[in-house]
C-alpha cells in the first residue's frame, strides 16, 4: 500500500492508503476544516525524520515537562509551547523545538 505525505493549512500527515483519492478523502475526514495544501507518494515504504533538521544534536531523550505540556493541552502544540515557556522559563523557539521533538519522538 502506497504512503502518502499529505499537508494541510495546521498539520503534516503521513498515511498508508490504496490511492491518492484517499489519501484526500482520509483528511478531509480527520481535519474538516483545515485546507489541503499538498499531497505527495513517498518513494518509499518508510517516512525519515532528520535530527539535525530539528536542532538536535546528541541522543535525544524525552522530555518528562514537554511531554506534561503535551498531555494538559490535550495535543495542542500552540497551548503545550506556551505551558512550556512558562513552566520552564525558556524563549518561545527553545520551546517550539522543545515541543516538536517530543512530537517526533512519538508523544
Amino acid at each position: 500500500m502506497p504512503l502518502f505525505e499529505i499537508e494541510t493549512s495546521a498539520h503534516i500527515m503521513v498515511a498508508w492508503t490504496e490511492s491518492r483519492e484517499d489519501a484526500e478523502a482520509l483528511t478531509q475526514e480527520t481535519f474538516p476544516d483545515e485546507e489541503i495544501l499538498r499531497i505527495g507518494r513517498r518513494p518509499r515504504d518508510a517516512w525519515v525524520i532528520s535530527k539535525r533538521l530539528l536542532g538536535l544534536t546528541g541522543p535525544a531523550s524525552p522530555s518528562e515537562m514537554a511531554r506534561d505540556c503535551l498531555a494538559k493541552s490535550h495535543g495542542n502544540k500552540i497551548e503545550a509551547i506556551h505551558l512550556y515557556m512558562v513552566g520552564m522559563g525558556v524563549s518561545e523557539d527553545e520551546a517550539q523545538r522543545a515541543i516538536e521533538t517530543n512530537m517526533s519522538l512519538g508523544w
